[in-house]
């Protein structure tokens, strides 16, 4: 741990949250661990649009996830906020229901024509915990055929019950059990994106016990010419439930979800992240006859109803649609992606580029990367840029935003070329190596 001028207050302030707050951050995906360790800067004094100040007022645009994913129309939205404010000052929370969450239930339907009805939560992980029990409860079945990452609830986690590494091909290695009840085993069962085989398999084993099958529509990689037709045609089949998580890719290339763009109807889908612009909300939507069972079991909880979410998901939708924000999002991501692949291939810099453009990512194909990917979030904090190995687009950023970073990512990727011809890549670091996936912090 470095312990010197270097580390500033909120690098300082997140060694001591690490003594009382287990993990540190409440999410992984915010540890200063998995950026740049000892350095990170760690907390914020505000942001707005693609801008962040630290704790010592100093100034970075953000070129990371911005908010985790959550933030499609910039940190900070005037429309967004006014509502928000509308929202407190008329109360946030009331004995009676907020009408906001009827509103916005038609305008999603509205996005949605093959859906009939929407139901709340706050969190992905929530919202997903409630469709996979609502696929349950209208099935009458308990196991999950899944594939990608969902969240933290137990359904999920159970599938590393007993070999323990089940998810490591699912995005993130290290997801340990512990807590999850050893009876939920063989009931959550994963299945590789575009691997068809896979899932043909499960549903040959477990067919009649299925309750669901959960996806993301899309990732790092778009679905093979029918894969998404042949997952529907097999739920048919099989009487599953389709769910369609789009927490992370909704709102992204379109106003509503990739699934629009793919032409496959789920039978749920659910969003959370974009939909409410960094305010707490999620929802799922989907076809009545799946959705009327969440009246047949207890899924209730008091925040669910509060008024601010619902009022942020409104304004945030409606703006999503007026400007085409999509369009937007997708032009920057794949300008950046394609800058990606042109500096890289300059400094001699072996990489992977991948996603879709509002969700790009790169990876360093070489057995250093994770010391050269720290190296380059180094060298670009240091050029006063939030930066990683991803980029999630907002409206916010602008040409030149976009500009900026270009030439400073150019400059970092002929560092990290030049440390690797040396030899010398961990000797150029101030710090240690980035973490790549969950672990337990001292």
């Amino acid at each position: 741990m470095k312990d010197n001028e270097e580390q500033g207050a909120g690098q300082r302030l997140y060694q001591r949250a690490r003594q009382i707050i287990p993990g540190a951050s409440q999410l992984l995906g915010k540890r200063a661990e998995m950026y740049l360790p000892d350095l990170w800067p760690a907390y914020y004094r505000a942001a707005k649009g693609a801008e962040v100040w630290d704790l010592d007022g100093r100034r970075y645009l953000d070129f990371t996830m911005v908010g985790i994913g959550t933030s499609v129309l910039g940190y900070a939205d005037e429309d967004v906020e006014q509502a928000v404010m509308a929202a407190v000052r008329a109360g946030p929370m009331c004995t009676l229901n907020p009408p906001e969450e009827v509103a916005l239930a038609e305008l999603l339907l509205e996005l949605h024509p093959w859906a009939e009805m929407v139901s709340y939560a706050r969190t992905g992980g929530e919202v997903m915990a409630k469709a996979v029990r609502t696929a349950r409860a209208a099935t009458g079945r308990d196991k999950v055929a899944f594939s990608g990452y969902h969240g933290w609830h137990d359904w999920y986690l159970a599938t590393n019950l007993g070999a323990g590494d089940a998810l490591n091909g699912h995005l993130l290695p290290g997801l340990e059990p512990a807590g999850v009840p050893s009876g939920l085993a063989g009931s959550a069962l994963p299945f590789a994106y575009n691997r068809l085989e896979e899932l043909e398999r499960i549903a040959a084993a477990h067919g009649d016990q299925l309750a669901a099958i959960v996806m993301e529509p899309v990732r790092s990689e778009g679905p093979a010419p029918g894969f998404l037709e042949a997952v529907r045609a097999l739920a048919d089949r099989l009487g599953a439930v389709l769910i369609f998580d789009e927490i992370t890719c909704g709102f992204r290339m379109n106003t509503g979800g990739m699934h629009q763009l793919y032409g496959v109807e789920p039978d749920i889908v659910t969003y959370a992240k974009t939909m409410s612009n960094g305010f707490a909300m999620a929802a799922m939507m989907g076809k009545r006859s799946v959705m009327d069972a969440v009246q047949r079991t207890f899924i209730s909880s008091a925040y669910w109803t509060e008024r601010v979410g619902p009022a942020a998901a409104l304004a945030t939708v409606a703006k999503h649609r007026r400007i085409d924000a999509g369009r937007t999002v997708a032009e920057i991501g794949a300008r950046v992606q394609a800058a990606w692949r042109e500096a890289a291939d300059a400094a001699g810099l072996p990489i992977k580029v991948f996603g879709i453009p509002p969700l790009a990512s790169f990876s360093i194909d070489h057995a250093e990367a994770p010391a050269l990917t720290t190296l380059f979030i180094q060298d670009m904090l240091d050029r006063d840029y939030l930066a990683s190995d991803r980029f999630y687009a907002t409206v916010c950023h602008t040409p030149e935003h976009v500009d900026g970073y270009v030439e400073a990512m150019g400059g970092a990727f002929q560092r990290c070329g030049e440390a690797l011809a040396r030899g010398d890549v961990r000797a150029q670091l101030r710090g240690p190596v980035k973490h790549t996936g969950f672990r337990r912090l001292a």
